[in-house]
């Protein structure tokens, strides 16, 4: 029985943890939305310079957001704005429907003026259930996830070792976390970056 999940409820069981974004002067791999920095935003407060949610409008380089809380969130692309979606991409790529996590400078008037925006990423923490000709099917807290392996950028990273393209050493039952982009309504993600135990 083939199942979908919305980005809310995979990202709700992503353990995405502390999510704190590069600038534009920063890194913009995915590893860097899910950097460990301390925040200087008080415990159990938003950070009034981050926002998160699936975008329901485009308008110019302005996208509505609707946060998974159901907060309105008005983002604006700049020349400056660094974009990840995969890869390093451009605004023409963004889509309505896409999920985003955006972090940059709130505007007087509400607006947050984006330096990073990472579209459709997640973090998961899963078993391999199988593994097949380019893809992974992982079960994530009881659901399956297909994880496509994108060839010329995928990574696997074995025991904290440099990332190498070579995903061989992957086996049935072992735990992995995987960084990759969302397919839109789908149960399925392109892979990015595999972390494993070899």
């Amino acid at each position: 029985m083939k199942q979908t999940l919305n980005r809310r409820r995979l990202l709700a069981t992503a353990a995405l943890g502390g999510v704190v974004g590069a600038t534009g002067l920063g890194s913009l791999a995915p590893e860097a939305a899910f950097a460990a920095e301390p925040v200087t935003v008080e415990p159990g407060a938003p950070d009034p310079n981050f926002a998160e949610g699936r975008i329901s409008k485009i308008s110019g380089h302005m996208l509505l957001v609707t946060g998974s809380d159901m907060v309105l969130h008005s983002i604006r692309v700049t020349d400056g704005t660094s974009i990840w979606k995969l890869n390093p991409t451009t605004f023409d790529q963004v889509a309505i429907g896409d999920g985003l996590y955006a972090r940059g400078l709130r505007l007087p008037d509400g607006t947050l003026a984006a330096d990073s925006i990472w579209v459709n990423i997640v973090n998961l923490h899963a078993h391999i259930a199988s593994v097949g000709r380019n893809m992974l099917h992982l079960d994530h807290q009881g659901r399956r996830i297909v994880a496509h392996v994108v060839p010329g950028r995928s990574a696997a990273v074995y025991n904290g070792t440099p990332a190498v393209s070579d995903m061989s050493l992957l086996r049935v039952g072992r735990h992995v976390q995987v960084l990759g982009a969302w397919h839109p309504d789908t149960n399925e993600i392109s892979i990015a970056t595999v972390y494993a135990a070899a």
